[in-house]
């Protein structure tokens, strides 16, 4: 009995130092136990606890129409879109979920609201043009209608960078649904924002270079481990979205 009290005095403080050593570092935990689920989702009949998709793996699809212009004089872009939205999971979804990737450079988005700049004696000609070219120009996406495929304006809410549409009735498991979406926006310059498309104007030629990215409203993914993937789109970083087909 001595012996068995003993060893228990002996473990028992060193649990107790074990279990108060547990540290976080930038988001990452140490503790040896943390639940696996705080990690990876917990598997189920659409994905296994590899990851690997299950017996009943479902996904989203979307398919696009869309008809687009380009004004080389205002270098701007005009389009419409027609999207065909396929629920394939268990789910039935009261509204949807759009990203509007070009609202990035609005000025007023997450993305640029938390930049930040570090200024000692001097401001460097970089920094200059890149407010300049914010100021003098209104970027982002410019959404001027939503409709449902009859052409009945639709409800929708605009958060930034993201586009919520509220559908007029439940889009239930296995349905699938049309709408269009028309917008416009100011094609940015990609030396002033540092982006991943935009226009490039060469003086002595007199001609734009355009290389266009992220340019459409598109669906925001959805799936069974998270739901609506709409967090806001920060510009570093990538993204998912939902397979389709594009016209």
């Amino acid at each position: 009995m001595r012996l068995l009290l003993a060893a228990l005095l002996f473990f028992v403080p060193t649990s107790v130092a074990s279990a108060q050593s547990v540290e976080q570092t930038k988001g990452k935990f140490k503790d040896k136990f943390r639940q696996l689920e705080e990690v990876l989702p917990t598997a189920n009949s659409y994905r296994t606890g590899s990851g690997a998709p299950g017996h009943e793996y479902w996904q989203q699809q979307a398919d696009y129409k869309i008809k687009a212009t380009l004004d080389d004089d205002t270098r701007t872009i005009t389009a419409s879109e027609t999207i065909t939205y396929h629920n394939n999971s268990p789910d039935t979804l009261k509204y949807l979920w759009l990203q509007l990737d070009q609202s990035l450079y609005s000025g007023e988005s997450d993305g640029f609201l938390s930049r930040t700049k570090e200024y000692a004696n001097k401001v460097t000609l970089q920094s200059l043009h890149q407010v300049n070219q914010l100021a003098s120009s209104k970027h982002g996406h410019n959404i001027t209608r939503v409709a449902d495929k009859s052409g009945k304006a639709l409800p929708y809410t605009i958060n930034k960078t993201m586009l919520r549409i509220d559908l007029p009735k439940p889009l239930k498991a296995g349905d699938k649904y049309t709408f269009q979406i028309d917008w416009n926006y100011a094609v940015i310059e990609v030396k002033a924002l540092n982006s991943r498309g935009g226009y490039e104007y060469f003086e002595k030629d007199d001609n734009n270079l355009y290389v266009i990215a992220q340019w459409f409203p598109r669906m925001a993914a959805y799936t069974d481990s998270k739901g609506w993937d709409n967090k806001q789109f920060l510009g570093n970083g990538e993204f998912t979205l939902e397979f389709g087909d594009y016209e």
